[in-house]
């Protein structure tokens, strides 16, 4: 992730309901919607939304679909359910939760850092910080160990869960933006600003395979924070207000969150706007069966739900 004039992010987590092996070669194989996938996505979306109580868990579950190349993708909407506080000198990169707590990854040469947070009141329970020499980006749980991404230099750091100590160095001949694992798949999935997503080995970081993303047929560039749901990975789409979710067999775009269109509840007021950078940072908190989104430099996070935005808004 980055600041406003670099292109970049990083994020992760995936739990939910178990998806399939993705692609291990450089595409995947063909949709599985026909004519109808449409409609049949929509049944999908309007039927599977709340698992258990409305009201408690307003959202739809993409988290078992398939998306054909070429589909247009479905427009979403956010539904805020509540707000906690966030560092708002944070340029928030990766973002994962696990065992209640948030690991946050944060960029910028000299300020970035992996930090353990308090999800309810944002305090950090503990920081180490990243050699001014690199741009901290993507962050990832592998059992006992984070991986973190860096920007532009080849290489990811390989830290401690508990104690944060650095116990390892990965390297990579691409760009490190966003970073999530697909658990069901066995692999790692990550992003570098570019259209393609990176299928890599969790152990040795060796790539597995890659796929092409496109919207409506054509490539979607600037993926940046991800996260692994199911078998879909949701993807913050840098400089923009959008989350795409993503089908790693096809690489289409089966859906887009558009968190600044008419229908979604306001996250940032116009005060907390003009200090803030761009929206980036996605997790799927299982327990509480939605997701939470915050950006770079944002003060605080958002608990979310996503339903069909309503036509014409």
């Amino acid at each position: 992730m980055h600041h406003p004039s670099d292109p970049s992010s990083g994020l992760a987590r995936r739990q939910g309901p178990a998806g399939r092996p993705g692609p291990t070669e450089p595409s995947g194989p063909p949709g599985r919607f026909g004519a109808l996938g449409r409609l049949t996505l929509l049944g999908l979306l309007l039927l599977a939304g709340c698992r258990g109580d409305p009201a408690a868990a307003p959202f739809v579950d993409l988290a078992d679909a398939d998306f054909e190349v070429g589909v247009t993708p479905l427009p979403l909407r956010v539904e805020v359910l509540a707000s906690h506080p966030h560092d708002p000198s944070a340029f928030t990169q990766g973002l994962i939760d696990y065992g209640g707590k948030l690991y946050e990854s944060t960029g910028l040469n000299g300020r970035s850092s992996l930090r353990r947070v308090d999800i309810e009141t944002g305090a950090v329970e503990l920081q180490v910080p990243v050699d001014e020499a690199y741009f901290a980006e993507g962050l990832e749980r592998v059992d006992q160990r984070l991986i973190q991404l860096t920007w532009q230099s080849g290489k990811a750091f390989v830290y401690d869960l508990d104690s944060f100590e650095l116990l390892a160095e990965l390297d990579y001949a691409t760009e490190g933006w966003g970073l999530c694992l697909a658990e069901a798949a066995g692999h790692l999935v990550m992003s570098d600003g570019s259209d393609q997503l990176y299928f890599r080995d969790p152990e040795t970081f060796a790539e597995l395979g890659r796929v092409a993303v496109t919207r409506a047929g054509q490539p979607q560039t600037m993926l940046n924070e991800l996260e692994c749901v199911g078998q879909v990975v949701y993807a913050n789409v840098w400089q923009t207000d959008e989350i795409v979710v993503i089908d790693p067999d096809t690489g289409a775009i089966g859906a887009v969150i558009d968190t600044a269109a008419p229908g979604s509840d306001p996250l940032l007021t116009p005060e907390e706007r003009a200090s803030a950078d761009v929206l980036n940072g996605i997790v799927w908190l299982e327990d509480a069966d939605r997701f939470l989104i915050t950006g770079k430099l944002w003060p605080r996070l958002f608990e979310v739900g996503f339903q069909p935005a309503e036509p014409g808004g």
